[in-house]
């Protein structure tokens, strides 16, 4: 219940007048986001990058408008000079929203979307890194899938992000496991009805397995994104029984979680990426990781009430 309730509240405005004004909300935010513009976030990047690799998401979502579109453009273009100038192209990517670039718009947003798409792609393969489309709820997957496979002729590294909570992504991992395919297999983080995906976590957990194995049986590059040690042993388990190498596959894991295990994956020669989000926008990707953790609710109650506390988030919050 409470993390419907969160992820309802991802998409209230009141709610997100609310949690934005109040004083002390920045300092429970930068928890999981790495600063509110690109300079903020670049110290960020070039310390990760040190002994993990990057996806960089400027953070926005469901715009309605085609100049906001525009700008979100415009936005990883600058990004992606930066990383250039910056020497990082290498070690860090970025990831796109597809309803920040115009998915959304009443007319002809398919469209909108994928030219957009096509110029955040091209910046990057102008300075040799890559891109990967995030995927959102459920009413977008097909839509995804489809610009998907129109920028995979043009940019054939392109990477696509699937849900394990969805019942349609086991089908969807078989079709996308060919030669130079990258998948970014996550559990899902919306609020989906049952009629489209599994709510039991145990179903979760067991669906997000048997997607597994089928990327790492195919020819392609299994993003493993999960912060959960059991399914990071089955991760390793999985890729040792298919003869794969540790640089054939990944291991994802959001900024702001679970940091040392990072460090430790790293440390033990596992490529390790994390998902770097900054900007303005951040209300609706920090709502969610709440609903995806509901112990830090209570850290940001007593931030959101005007306590003083400036401990660490607790233990059971990564």
């Amino acid at each position: 219940m409470l993390r419907t309730a969160l992820l309802l509240a991802a998409r209230s405005d009141r709610c997100r007048a609310f949690v934005e004004r109040a004083p002390l909300t920045r300092g429970v935010v930068t928890r999981f986001v790495a600063g509110a513009t690109l300079e903020e976030a670049l110290p960020v990047v070039r310390r990760l990058t040190t002994d993990r690799l990057v996806t960089l998401d400027h953070l926005g979502e469901d715009v309605t408008d085609a100049d906001r579109a525009a700008d979100t453009v415009d936005a990883y273009v600058r990004l992606l000079a930066a990383l250039d100038l910056h020497g990082l192209t290498e070690r860090a990517e970025v990831s796109v929203k597809l309803s920040a670039l115009g998915q959304a718009l009443p007319v002809d947003g398919q469209r909108i979307a994928l030219d957009n798409a096509r110029r955040v792609c091209a910046a990057a393969d102008a300075v040799g890194t890559t891109v990967t489309l995030d995927m959102e709820d459920h009413t977008t997957t097909d839509s995804t899938l489809e610009i998907l496979r129109e920028l995979r002729a043009d940019f054939p590294g392109t990477g696509a992000v699937l849900q394990a909570y969805l019942r349609r992504t086991e089908a969807d991992c078989r079709d996308l496991a060919v030669p130079g395919s990258r998948v970014r297999l996550c559990k899902g983080a919306y609020d989906e009805p049952a009629s489209v995906a599994y709510r039991d976590r145990g179903e979760v957990d067991r669906s997000y397995v048997r997607c597994l194995r089928v990327l790492m049986d195919g020819p392609g590059y299994p993003m493993v994104a999960s912060h959960d040690p059991r399914m990071i042993r089955i991760a390793a388990h999985l890729a040792g029984a298919a003869g794969r190498d540790a640089d054939s596959y990944e291991y994802q894991m959001l900024y702001g979680v679970r940091a040392d295990a990072q460090a430790g994956l790293a440390a033990r020669g596992h490529r390790v990426r994390v998902y770097v989000p900054y900007g303005g926008q951040w209300y609706g990707y920090f709502m969610r990781r709440l609903a995806e953790r509901p112990a830090n609710v209570a850290f940001l109650a007593r931030a959101l009430a005007g306590g003083r506390n400036r401990t660490a988030w607790p233990p059971s919050a990564v």
